[in-house]
């Protein structure tokens, strides 16, 4: 005779006789009274993004309005598209436009790879010691404010800063590298780079702890040097956190920092410096002229979210995990 075995976990959560089977219509709430402990908790954080995310979303009306703030959006009148036809026809659209893809496509190319070889550095490392240190160094910069870094960068770079003072004492001319248009976006790069190539090389360094170390030995013993196993074992491992960051990062394509850029736009001027971000704050904030910026910030969230569902597909494409 053979013995019937019972799941203790399939008879601890099948409901007994007796016992209430809630109905579907009722399931919803059943569940919810039975771990309202869990929504509990994890309502303060559904309350912020409700409030700070969702709500704010319904003023994209404004991009479709003659908006004034003393008419509201109920009384505002509705102009159509006329707003998104603003923004492709105003010089000032299309320059800021221009400025904001070079900045974020030199933020891509050199900004995002940093992190990475900064923590292939890292773990190429033998001393803890030193790893501590290096890090702990890097991070430091992305804990101060724009203004600070602005500031440090001025009294390094600027015309009286230290590097000019050298070059005089050499008796080489003055270098303008902060006041400079040519190479403003560099320079924003290069300050971006500095800022926070530490804190992104967290995530990195981070994946790449999780990788077994008998793999680097089996390597080894079969005589790879250190390139080779960085190149066919630490890339590839750590490869679905860089294309989820990637995909992350395309997202924000039209958004490239507006402190950075505001605290030096008056040293470069509007035609070097103005981008997307800056568009707004003046043209909306200050100008008054809401529609035309409110549309101009629909289009690069529009933007945004079309890069970031062709970048999961390609992802995907590709063998890749993608975002979702």
């Amino acid at each position: 005779m053979t013995e019937s075995r019972i799941d203790p976990a399939a008879s601890a959560t099948a409901p007994q006789s007796g016992q209430f089977r809630p109905s579907r219509r009722h399931s919803i709430w059943w569940r919810i009274l039975a771990f309202r402990w869990h929504y509990l908790f994890i309502a303060p954080g559904v309350i912020f993004f409700l409030v700070f995310a969702y709500v704010p979303l319904l003023g994209n009306i404004m991009a479709f309005q003659d908006y004034s703030p003393f008419r509201g959006l109920s009384r505002s009148p509705f102009v159509g598209m006329d707003n998104f036809v603003g923004i492709f026809t105003d010089p000032e659209v299309v320059t800021a436009l221009v400025n904001t893809v070079v900045i974020s496509l030199l933020q891509i190319v050199f900004a995002f790879p940093a992190p990475i070889a900064l923590a292939l550095l890292l773990n190429s490392l033998l001393s803890v010691r030193i790893q501590r240190l290096v890090q702990g160094i890097v991070y430091l910069p992305h804990f101060i404010s724009w203004v600070v870094v602005v500031a440090i960068w001025q009294e390094v770079l600027g015309g009286a800063g230290l590097v000019n003072d050298l070059l005089a004492q050499l008796g080489t001319g003055p270098v303008a590298l902060m006041g400079n248009p040519d190479t403003f976006k560099a320079l924003v790069v290069a300050q971006v780079i500095w800022k926070e190539v530490g804190w992104g090389t967290i995530i990195f360094f981070a994946a790449i702890a999780t990788i077994p170390t008998d793999r680097y030995e089996s390597a080894a013993i079969d005589g790879a040097s250190a390139w080779r196993r960085i190149w066919h074992i630490t890339l590839p491992a750590i490869m679905p956190v860089i294309m989820l960051l990637l995909i992350l990062r395309l997202g924000a394509v039209l958004t490239v920092g507006f402190e950075q850029i505001l605290l030096q736009q008056n040293a470069v001027g509007r035609d070097a410096a103005q981008v997307l971000d800056t568009f707004v704050y003046f043209r909306g904030v200050l100008g008054g002229d809401w529609g035309l910026a409110a549309a101009a910030g629909l289009f690069k969230g529009v933007v945004g979210t079309v890069l970031v569902v062709l970048a999961n597909k390609l992802a995907k494409h590709g063998g890749g995990e993608g975002l979702f």
